[in-house]
């Protein structure tokens, strides 16, 4: 770490030598691209300025302890509500102004940490911990800084040990010696961390450019080449692969839980399930992983520009040793639309489709649509009476591809309206005449569904096609698309908003989300991020428009499955419990300031009580349904064919097994079978 720690020196001061004339070029041609393009542009005014400043400091400084408060105040009387006209001249100095007071606010924290490193910490002072919000006003003072550096160190020691053991008495006992050690790590990571914000040429610039997006939409954001290539990626099911899977353990160490037996990581024979990703590395720049970002580990390990990879791995408090990797392109299982069958009294079809995936690059029709499709029609060989799409934490991707999927499931007719940046309406239309599948359907959504998935869900919601059953959804009903800052250009892109959709009853779900028929609770429900919650989050809003579409079945069935399974929720001694659980973790989450004493006894029970819920969370156990889940024929001979899949497919089997969802997406399904025969009878 010494040896790291002295080469970051020599790049200290790269960060600030930045042009802040190209900057301001970039960002005067992304303002001139949203203004141009997006569907609701905004005026480069005072309310852009606030909002720019404010959040740039947010990121720089999320837990307040880097900036003084006359900094801070210094340079808000001279940019908060000036930044739209500087930007408009295209003057940009403020930027090297505002990474200046940064890098100084950074190397006075550098020289107390390394102070506070050659001195002894009093571990016996009085004192309590306040914890600070981005939100919270900065307070800092210059003759308070050590203090609060100070305090910052001490409870991050405390904590830190709080986490070796649950006997308080022998972690008293050893505190001396395990302080030392706890220390020196701690000042140790925070001097790396800092040698990398010194040593970063880039993230200063691209933070700003996105924040500038964001001011748009929360979902209209800055690429460079790297993120674009990263971005288009995630939304494949086959990819540029390393071949493994990797975990944070409790000391945020990085840990390889998954090697795939035909991947590239396999082939090189030198990595085994549960080593340690010390550092990676690209053969341009090296990331330690004690001190690097998530954010910029995962970006370089992922992106498809990078396809030499070299990680450092540490086995057993090993000698660590490199490992050179050449990425292959490989399919992305967990990325993929599967299918299961459920024989209980009847049998029922299981799809879950993770994501809107699309071939993106390739010109072919391979996607999720057409994956949908084959599983429903090897499910169908198998006599299913009704079909369940799982689209719990399917975040979204390929308009295209849900459009697909909705004609799919819906015979004729139009299935939603777009509004585009020149406020044009047009009408989407069911591009396949039929349907694939004519049963009934039951769609399982919760709150980290979103986009695409929202799209599909509404759709066949309105056509009363499905009855949807979970937790309200994420409530984006935007559509964006990647395009370069000017032609030709290949290193500068934003991912803009061009459209709004709404659904063909006039309403739209954005910013309140699509509410299923059934509710029913999840674990976080209440924490997941909605786009209500993002400040610049577009309006709902309903047009005044009705268009002519014929619902599958009628209301009044689809409002007496939805009753009797809301009966069946409300008594179900499982989703009662997580109801319980939920308002546990609110207490914790909705504790928005609170002090402890600078003890070690006050911290333990702090970090005491979150370890205990943090068990009870992984520990919640699943009321033993032990559901009869299968594999379709067909798939069970392409097991034969590919057995290095039969492991991860006997995991998806297990889970599904004691899955209370599916159980009462089965129970709707066997009412819709009951009350059709009654109707005929």
């Amino acid at each position: 770490m010494k040896k790291i720690t002295f080469v970051f020196l020599f790049f200290t001061f790269s960060l600030f030598a930045q042009n802040s004339d190209t900057s301001c070029d970039i960002l005067f041609k992304i303002n001139k691209l949203l203004q141009q393009e997006h569907f609701s542009p905004k005026p480069v005014n005072d309310s852009l300025s606030a909002y720019l400043f404010d959040e740039l400091f947010d990121e720089l400084d999320p837990s307040r302890n880097i900036f003084l408060k006359s900094q801070v105040d210094t340079l808000s009387k001279k940019y908060r509500l000036n930044l739209d006209n500087l930007i408009l001249k295209k003057d940009c100095f403020f930027i090297s102004d505002i990474k200046n007071e940064y890098k100084k606010s950074l190397l006075r924290n550098k020289s107390i940490f390394e102070k506070l490193n050659r001195e002894t910490i009093d571990f016996n002072t009085k004192d309590t911990i306040r914890f600070k919000q981005r939100d919270s006003n900065f307070y800092l003072k210059e003759n308070e800084v050590e203090k609060a550096l100070n305090k910052k160190i001490r409870f991050e020691v405390f904590n830190d040990i709080s986490e070796k053991s649950k006997n308080l008495d022998s972690l008293k006992l050893n505190f001396i010696s395990m302080s030392h050690t706890s220390k020196k790590s701690i000042l140790e990571n925070e001097l790396c961390k800092i040698n990398v914000l010194l040593s970063d040429n880039k993230t200063f610039e691209d933070n700003f450019f996105n924040i500038f997006c964001n001011y748009f939409d929360p979902h209209t954001n800055y690429f460079s080449n790297d993120t674009k290539s990263s971005f288009v990626s995630t939304l494949s099911k086959e990819k540029l692969s390393l071949g493994l899977d990797v975990s944070l353990n409790d000391k945020n160490e990085i840990i390889v839980d998954e090697i795939d037996p035909n991947g590239p990581a396999f082939k090189t024979g030198r990595i085994k399930k549960g080593d340690q990703i010390v550092a990676v590395s690209n053969q341009k720049e090296t990331l330690e992983v004690s001190c690097a970002s998530l954010e910029s580990i995962a970006t370089l390990m992922s992106s498809e520009l990078n396809t030499n990879i070299t990680l450092t791995i540490k086995r057993n408090s090993g000698k660590s040793f490199k490992v050179n990797i050449e990425k292959q392109i490989l399919k992305d299982e967990e990325n993929t639309v599967y299918s299961f069958i459920i024989d209980k009294d009847i049998k029922i079809g299981y799809i879950k489709i993770p994501s809107f995936y699309s071939n993106f690059e390739g010109g072919n029709s391979k996607g999720c649509a057409q994956d949908v499709a084959k599983e429903t029609i090897k499910l169908m060989k198998d006599n299913i009476k009704g079909l369940v799409l799982d689209l719990t934490d399917n975040g979204g991707g390929s308009m295209e591809e849900a459009v697909k999927l909705a004609g799919l499931f819906i015979d004729y007719g139009p299935i939603s309206i777009v509004v585009d940046n020149k406020k044009e309406l047009s009408v989407i239309n069911d591009p396949y005449r039929g349907v694939i599948y004519k049963g009934p359907i039951v769609i399982i959504i919760n709150g980290n569904s979103a986009s695409a998935s929202e799209f599909f869900a509404s759709i066949m919601q309105d056509y009363n096609r499905a009855l949807l059953i979970g937790s309200t959804s994420l409530g984006k009903a935007t559509m964006q698309t990647i395009v370069p800052l000017e032609k030709n250009d290949d290193q500068h892109f934003v991912k803009l908003t061009i459209s709004k959709f709404y659904r063909i009853t006039g309403k739209s779900h954005q910013a309140v989300g699509v509410i299923p028929d059934v509710q029913i609770p999840t674990i976080y429900q209440d924490v997941f991020q909605k786009e209500s919650g993002f400040p610049t989050a577009l309006k709902n809003e309903s047009l005044n428009t009705r268009i002519r579409f014929t619902p599958y079945v009628s209301n009044e069935l689809i409002e007496s499955l939805a009753i009797k399974s809301r009966n069946r929720v409300a008594q179900d001694s499982y989703f009662n419990s997580i109801i319980d659980l939920n308002s546990k973790i609110d207490a914790v989450i909705k504790k928005s300031k609170f002090e402890i004493p600078m003890t070690l006894e006050a911290v333990f029970e702090n970090q005491n009580n979150i370890n205990n819920l943090s068990d009870e969370i992984s520990n919640f156990k699943t009321d033993e349904l032990n559901l009869n889940v299968s594999n379709s024929e067909y798939n069970k001979s392409l097991l034969e064919i590919y057995p290095s899949l039969i492991e991860y497919n006997k995991m998806q089997l297990d889970n599904l097994k004691s899955n209370h969802y599916l159980n009462e997406a089965i129970a709707i399904i066997a009412d819709y079978k009951t009350l059709k025969q009654n109707k005929t009878k």
